[in-house]
């Protein structure tokens, strides 16, 4: 990809801090919330879909058939997510970030609760499994939005010189998501198989509601960013009109940077879906062992992902991200070594250091850097859209990687180099991208000489 046609702006010196406002904290807190149920809904219908979905939903084609069936209808999520990045992206450029904001909530929160009240495929025959399905559709649809609304608001209102530090709360409470989710489900796993499959596995979507109140009370007291609200006063036509039309005439380039870049999440997919199946069913390891090594890896980027934003807040972007993708696809092949030796000191040293570690320094940085390589008028969208379509292959990944396994003690050499490749793309994509983090928040994402107005 070519460098963009209009002026960069690399020589800047590294900005000065300046003090954060009650509305930036808001918005972290905002960001953090909701990320944190986004994952925790994640992590659970995950759970869910590998031990108990294939009974609950789908008994009739037998075991194996009705486990694929269950993790089908966990990667119908992905499928979707694309979807609900243009639709909340058009409106989020549109009407605002903090409407959309609370919209992807409700919807995430109540197709959680839904999957928690849902009849059985024992008390209503097959419209079970299709209302499960249509509450994951619910599910990634409002996910292909939250991410880019969540880290787009929090960038328009922190302050100068700390937009990477604050944008990362939202990553920060993806990882407590992942951490808490294990937390409520490990003892809901444990009870007994009749209580488990009657009641018990209701209990962790039902427990969303929490956290959906909590976010909501949060969200409901944030305000429009000033820059959203400047650029809507000073362009009303253009605010009326197509902000995807506006974003694939002015910034395409970036685009299709943030979909290469968006690659890097291939390695928490290989990391929390495929490494627990092969550790499982390849290495003899036990599933608890796995899942509380997922725990610790999560509880270490809990504090890593602000470490690395606030970095790049004072070296730039570029260069954290460049190294971690690097150090992540070198780790990657390091941790699967471990898991195949099923040495459980060595994957959990190395579980820390791939995901705890050097994942954290791009899973920081995306919420500030795809939302500062894009304006005001198409950030919402051009955010939403490029992302979800990079993490697509992320929701395959765990397929993907299956399908390149092979037998012997080095089968998982290939998925290794996949993952790698992976890296590799996400750091080409960030080195061909202009520096963002000294760039003031008016100046970020500017146009092409050649715009007009659509």
């Amino acid at each position: 990809m070519s460098a963009p046609p209009y002026p960069r702006t690399d020589a800047r010196p590294a900005p000065n801090r300046a003090p954060a406002t009650a509305a930036g904290r808001r918005a972290a807190l905002a960001a953090f919330l909701g990320s944190m149920l986004e994952y925790y809904d994640f992590f659970i219908y995950g759970s869910a879909a590998a031990l108990i979905f294939p009974e609950l939903f789908f008994p009739s084609g037998g075991a194996a058939t009705g486990a694929l069936a269950a993790l089908a209808t966990f990667g119908v999520g992905y499928v979707v997510r694309p979807l609900g990045g243009v639709v909340l992206g058009h409106f989020g450029d549109r009407f605002g970030r903090k409407k959309v904001m609370i919209f992807t909530l409700l919807l995430m929160g109540v197709s959680s609760i839904a999957v928690g009240l849902l009849p059985t495929y024992q008390q209503i025959g097959p419209a079970a499994p299709l209302l499960l399905v249509l509450c994951r559709l619910g599910q990634g649809f409002s996910a292909g939005g939250e991410a880019a609304g969540a880290s787009t608001l929090t960038l328009e209102h922190a302050p100068y010189g700390r937009r990477g530090l604050f944008t990362s709360f939202a990553m920060s409470g993806c990882a407590a998501g992942i951490v808490l989710a294990n937390l409520v489900f490990l003892p809901v796993a444990a009870l007994p198989d009749d209580q488990l499959r009657a009641w018990g596995w209701r209990i962790p979507f039902l427990a969303s509601l929490v956290m959906i109140v909590l976010a909501y009370v949060v969200r409901r007291r944030l305000d429009e960013p000033p820059v959203f609200e400047t650029m809507a006063a000073a362009e009303p036509v253009r605010e009326a009109r197509l902000p995807l039309a506006v974003l694939l005439r002015t910034q395409w380039q970036d685009v299709l940077r943030v979909v290469g870049a968006s690659l890097f999440a291939v390695f928490q997919t290989v990391f929390m879906v495929f490494g627990l199946s092969y550790a499982t069913t390849h290495a003899g390891m036990e599933r608890e062992t796995m899942l509380w090594i997922v725990v610790v890896g999560n509880v270490m980027a809990v504090p890593a992902i602000p470490l690395a934003a606030a970095l790049s807040d004072r070296v730039g972007r570029r260069p954290v991200w460049i190294v971690s993708a690097l150090a992540s696809s070198v780790l990657a092949a390091a941790y699967l070594w471990a898991v195949s030796r099923g040495d459980v000191a060595l994957v959990l040293v190395t579980g820390i250091l791939f995901n705890g570690v050097s994942y954290s320094g791009m899973n920081g940085l995306w919420p500030a850097y795809f939302s500062e390589l894009f304006s005001a008028r198409v950030r919402y969208s051009g955010f939403a859209v490029g992302s979800q379509f990079g993490f697509l292959l992320a929701g395959f990944a765990p397929a993907i990687a299956v399908a390149l396994l092979t037998d012997g003690p080095y089968g998982w050499v290939p998925v290794a180099v996949f993952a790698a490749g992976c890296g590799v793309v996400s750091a080409v994509a960030v080195a061909s991208a202009r520096e963002t983090h000294h760039v003031p928040l008016e100046e970020l994402g500017t146009p092409r000489p050649t715009d007009t107005t659509i």
